[in-house]
């Protein structure tokens, strides 16, 4: 017998699948490791539900306990997160190296993730001191912060329409299109300072190629111009 979607078999599985996909949310945006407390708190479950989905995501090797039960993501998940964009990764790791290492600032992609601007790969200069890490799943509103300016400025009529309903450009998108990045201070993290440039690559949602650092870095035109010329090369190399 075929069941509806309506039916309560699907919808208690719809629920079950939500829960987990929530969990790796809550795990990923925390500090580190988390209790079953917290994390049932953060799903809005009793205790024994949250058990029920950690023990299934501890069978699949997504997450992991350690021997005072607190909780943390499994390296199951690296494995998954290489095949997401896997071109622009590909096409983007070496010029993220270089540009860090280059001007000593972290530097990464985020791509648009339906209002927001998420880290999908950060790479850190191997040497100089007081370097920010991004972490990959960081995310933020595309309508704050210099990536989701970039992000914005990179849409076409059509696409700012379906995203946006017909606001206008925000100012920091328009800078974007009049000198060809974005820079922004204190927008998302207090004291930390984010430069961005326009990321397209065919099939992949609109992204942007940031840099992130502390304070207004020395020389902007120079790294700037460089960052437009790696997404140039990115561009080219992840089709």
């Amino acid at each position: 017998m075929t069941q509806n979607s309506d039916s309560p078999a699907r919808a208690a599985g719809s629920q079950t699948l939500d829960r987990g996909l929530r969990a790796l949310e809550l795990l990923a945006e925390a500090s580190g490791p988390v209790s079953i407390a917290r994390l049932a708190e953060g799903l809005g479950v009793h205790r024994s539900n949250a058990y029920r989905v950690l023990r299934t995501l501890e069978d699949h090797r997504f997450v992991l306990r350690d021997e005072a039960g607190m909780i943390r993501l499994g390296p199951r998940l690296a494995a998954l997160g290489r095949g997401a964009a896997a071109s622009l990764q590909q096409a983007a790791l070496p010029e993220l190296g270089e540009l860090a290492n280059s001007f000593g600032f972290t530097t990464f992609i985020a791509m648009l993730d339906v209002d927001e601007a998420i880290t999908l790969l950060s790479i850190e200069p191997t040497h100089g001191h007081a370097n920010v890490a991004q972490r990959p799943g960081a995310k933020h509103p595309i309508s704050r912060g210099a990536p989701g300016y970039a992000i914005e400025a990179s849409l076409d009529h059509r696409e700012h329409q379906a995203l946006l309903g017909g606001a206008p450009l925000s100012a920091g998108a328009a800078e974007v299109r009049a000198r060809g990045y974005a820079i922004s201070n204190d927008e998302v993290i207090p004291g930390l300072t984010s430069v961005a440039v326009p990321l397209r690559v065919a099939g992949e949602p609109p992204a942007a190629l940031a840099v992130v650092c502390i304070g207004l870095p020395e020389d902007l035109e120079a790294l700037a111009r460089s960052m437009r010329e790696a997404a140039v090369r990115i561009e080219r190399s992840a089709h």
